[in-house]
């Protein structure tokens, strides 16, 4: 295992929900990046960041990490759920809200 796919592999495990993004939650760099953001606060769930520019080995490995092509990407409890059209299919649905109530991630008032 390469030492970037142990860097991603840690903070996968390291946190319940872990959005890699451009850009930070309060200041997204990317269209898609802001709407992930949007959309795991608007169901309140407590979620790490990782700002894949300031980081090109990141930004390159967890598209190996994942198999996927584009950022952002979410995961929970390890999981790799998608990325930004995943998620509004998914909260659009009430899936993504079932996810992270079924991984026992309690909202955020």
């Amino acid at each position: 295992m390469s030492d970037v796919n142990a860097r991603i592999g840690d903070l996968v495990k390291a946190n319940d929900v872990v959005l890699f993004m451009k850009g930070t939650p309060l200041f997204p760099q990317c269209g898609f990046s802001s709407r992930a953001c949007a959309i795991l606060d608007h169901i309140g769930v407590p979620f790490e960041s990782v700002d894949v520019l300031q980081d090109q080995e990141i930004r390159q490995g967890i598209k190996a990490y994942s198999d996927w092509p584009t950022i952002p990407q979410l995961y929970v409890k390890g999981e790799f759920v998608g990325g930004s059209d995943i998620m509004m299919e998914m909260y659009e649905a009430g899936e993504l809200q079932q996810l992270v109530t079924d991984a026992g991630i309690a909202p955020q008032a």
